[in-house]
């Protein structure tokens, strides 16, 4: 089981810029705009991860009672997966689903 650490702070996305907000509810770990993430965990939260490449989304799957999308570090190629926040782009979550259904 991976250990979580609670990092729920505001950040500018490294990819398109937008001010992000904490969640305030859990950790937020990408950008709800652009929905991209850094590479910067080994364990959720830990920050201890030197290869802070972008991490692009490239699927959803169902996880439970809501989504995973799915990310592959455009630095390092790692595959990862974090779960949907209830502000994200639901536009770009569709557009994920499209995707991810032909594969």
């Amino acid at each position: 089981m991976k250990k979580f650490n609670m990092k729920d702070e505001n950040f500018t996305c490294s990819k398109c810029g937008f001010e992000v907000s904490k969640l305030n509810y859990t950790a937020r770990d990408h950008c709800p705009h652009c929905l991209y993430s850094l590479h910067v965990d080994v364990n959720p939260g830990d920050r201890l991860n030197n290869c802070c490449g972008l991490l692009e989304p490239i699927g959803i799957e169902k996880y439970k009672d809501t989504f995973k999308i799915i990310y592959c570090c455009q630095k390092c190629k790692q595959i990862h997966k974090n779960i949907m926040a209830n502000d994200d782009n639901m536009d770009l979550i569709i557009e994920l689903s499209k995707i991810t259904s032909h594969t």
